[in-house]
């Protein structure tokens, strides 16, 4: 394993370890690696000084990559320790709410893995860094410059290793909500399927799946621009707080109606976009494009084909439709600590529909299907 990357991981391994959230495995490996390295020893002694004594920033015998380095693992640990993915009160919708079942469980975020690899469209010759989320579960980390960033599930990004230089780059497919530190002299870029989103300290919202047809930006504090790769001479698009951008992504190849066509501004006639505004009247942890960032999947009018890939990503299943008319019919609700179990018997009080799980596979067919 390259150097780096090994202290990355004893780094995360630590941050756990100090906000008391560490497996046994973890502390056991951990323990394990620090016996191979006295530096990093020390390092680890004084680190769990300052947290004991509550000091933020490492005194002036450390050198500055060593100085960042701790203040790094200081803030990851205090994020975990906070357990910033609080739950969050069901809202109830009126005309359109269904009574979903109490749970029994509570749903337990699994903090993504480090994971290390050379992968797609940032210079070949970096050292990329990945970072992952399965499907089933969501992480958060600290970038190297001190961003913060969540990931939803099946949601990865990469970015250089070192992450210097005269821009903050890094590469998203899936879902992530970024609070960028401000640098006015490094701006931080999200590249994403044919675009990329440009700012200099925001808060933002990016859903770009593989297998959706849109990418959305969502900005909650700062200015955002977008433009095309590789496309000159084309006005960027900027985003202003509370508003919400939809771009087509196959815009030059199809005629896809694009969402919130009715009550959004477009840029023209043909436009292969919208900007949605927000209600302002909602809190971040209220807003559907931020719920998942507070443990609830929320669905206003998704079709179950729609819905389908939520649930998928959200508990880690498979959901197989046995024919169309099934996935016509549309849901609105809220989950936050049901099981699969609790949320397809909540699914099936508020439409008619046969399902069957099996292991991580659910079967669904509409209640006529062979009639």
């Amino acid at each position: 394993m390259h150097e780096r990357s090994s202290h990355n991981k004893i780094w995360f391994l630590i941050s756990r370890s100090l906000s008391s959230e560490a497996m046994p495995e973890e502390e056991q490996l951990l323990q394990h690696l620090l016996q191979q390295n006295s530096a990093l020893q020390q390092q680890y002694e004084l680190i769990k000084r300052m947290w004991s004594a509550g000091e933020k920033q490492p005194d002036g015998f450390v050198d500055e990559d060593e100085k960042q380095n701790i203040s790094r693992i200081l803030k990851l640990a205090r994020l975990e320790s906070e357990k910033e993915y609080e739950t969050i009160p069901l809202k109830r919708n009126r005309k359109y709410f269904f009574v979903i079942p109490a749970a029994a469980a509570l749903l337990i975020i699994v903090f993504g893995v480090w994971i290390f690899s050379g992968k797609t469209e940032l210079p070949p010759k970096a050292n990329l860094q990945t970072i992952a989320a399965e499907n089933g579960s969501r992480t958060r980390t600290i970038l190297p410059d001190g961003s913060t960033v969540w990931l939803n599930a099946g949601s990865h990004i990469s970015f250089s290793e070192n992450f210097t230089g005269s821009t903050r780059e890094v590469t998203l497919d899936g879902e992530a909500y970024f609070d960028a530190v401000k640098q006015p002299e490094r701006p931080f870029i999200v590249h994403v399927y044919g675009y990329n989103i440009r700012v200099l300290g925001t808060a933002f919202n990016v859903k770009s799946y593989p297998t959706d047809k849109t990418i959305e930006t969502t900005l909650l504090r700062g200015l955002v621009q977008v433009t095309k790769q590789g496309v000159t001479g084309e006005k960027p698009i900027f985003i202003h707080p509370n508003e919400k951008l939809i771009v087509d992504k196959f815009a030059a190849n199809s005629e896809l109606n694009l969402p919130y066509k009715n009550n959004a501004v477009a840029n023209s006639v043909n436009s292969d976009y919208v900007i949605k505004n927000l209600d302002t009247t909602q809190t971040e942890k209220e807003k559907i494009e931020t719920a998942w960032v507070y443990n609830r999947l929320e669905f206003r009018g998704d079709s179950f084909e729609e819905l389908a890939k939520k649930l998928e990503r959200w508990y880690n299943v498979t959901i197989v439709f046995e024919d169309d008319q099934v996935k016509q019919l549309s849901f609105y609700g809220s989950f936050e600590t049901e099981t699969v179990q609790q949320a397809f018997v909540a699914l099936k009080a508020a439409a008619r529909f046969n399902y069957s799980i099996n292991n991580q596979t659910i079967i669904v067919s509409s209640i006529n299907k062979n009639k």
